[in-house]
């Protein structure tokens, strides 16, 4: 494949870089590529599939007049993205996904050691505490873990802030856009795989309180934990390998990222402000329903609840923004 790529560099050396060439480029890219691969699995031998698939899509000048491409167009300004900095995006992404996605564990793993604790302090484990003051040491273990939470949020977001220059729009030579295809193509098995156990976890994990209810209800509030954390290693999974899958969409500029990055900022700033209004005020009703009414068995609903309602919004607020488009 590097004889192919590299025959098209040549090919397309004198030409001006548009943003019609750069995309009738990767166009040829792919059907070269796609044929390659085609005569390979019929037997053929690398240095022949290479030389049917070069003679077969004919000379520049043909396409260029097929596909009636200006050649007096204005070149793009856009910057083109040299390798390392394309690793360094890809590596330091994963690193911003792990921390969010355990901080995010973290946050629900605080929820599920506040309920244990005032589990212990009703059930007798824990002797000479009243429920008061055993919502109030529960608290305790529930701040620090948000305390580290939003300390692994803030400095995710600030790994990343030394790429915001990629939203003013970028370039990937044709090499680099062929090498990152291939790694998309080969995660997204594991993607999927990723996701069908995130969902299967999800689905699983009410089995336990289901099971523990039938016991009794003191051990349902066991139930309600073990519930937490299947569901903390799923949200993990979720925000880890989502970020993966984002970055690749981003830098292959495929789905949402073949919008504008102003339209998609401005509609991620329509959503993170909605978040930020609803996520406050989902803790603040968890706060007041556990320590005034003392209703931390059944008040972790709350933020199931509140997921799927802006999970909800930001779907339907995407689709008839692009709608517009």
């Amino acid at each position: 494949m590097n004889t192919i790529i590299n025959y098209l560099d040549n090919m397309f050396a004198s030409l001006p870089k548009t943003e019609q060439i750069q995309k009738l480029k990767e166009e040829m890219l792919v059907n070269m590529e796609d044929k390659y691969n085609e005569l390979k699995n019929e037997g053929k031998s690398e240095n022949e599939a290479i030389g049917i698939v070069i003679s077969e899509f004919g000379s520049l000048e043909e396409l260029i007049n097929e596909f009636n491409i200006d050649l007096e167009a204005k070149e793009s300004s856009l910057q083109t993205l040299d390798e390392k900095e394309v690793n360094d995006y890809i590596e330091t992404s994963k690193k911003s996904g792990n921390l969010i996605g355990i901080g995010v564990g973290l946050c629900i793993s605080g929820a599920a050691l506040l309920i244990l604790m005032t589990q212990l302090v009703e059930g007798g484990v824990i002797n000479g505490l009243s429920e008061s003051v055993g919502d109030m040491i529960g608290l305790i273990p529930l701040f620090i873990l948000v305390a580290i939470a939003v300390g692994m949020f803030i400095y995710a977001g600030t790994m990343m802030d030394r790429f915001n220059y990629m939203d003013q729009g970028f370039e990937l030579s044709t090499a680099q856009r062929a090498t990152i295809k291939n790694a998309n193509d080969s995660f997204r098995r594991t993607y999927t795989r990723s996701i069908i156990v995130g969902v299967m976890l999800c689905i699983l994990s009410p089995i336990i309180l289901i099971t523990t209810e039938a016991i009794n209800e003191n051990a349902s509030n066991y139930g309600v934990i073990v519930l937490l954390g299947m569901v903390a290693i799923a949200v993990y999974i979720f925000v880890y390998f989502g970020k993966i899958n984002e970055t690749y969409k981003k830098l292959l500029k495929i789905d949402e990222y073949a919008h504008s990055s102003k339209a998609r900022k401005k509609e991620d700033k329509v959503i993170g402000a909605v978040a930020s209004i609803v996520w406050p005020l989902a803790v603040c009703i968890f706060l007041i329903s556990g320590l005034i009414y003392h209703q931390w068995h059944i008040n972790w609903i709350i933020f199931p609840i509140t997921g799927l309602v802006f999970a909800m919004f930001s779907g339907v607020y995407s689709i008839l923004k692009k709608d517009e488009k």
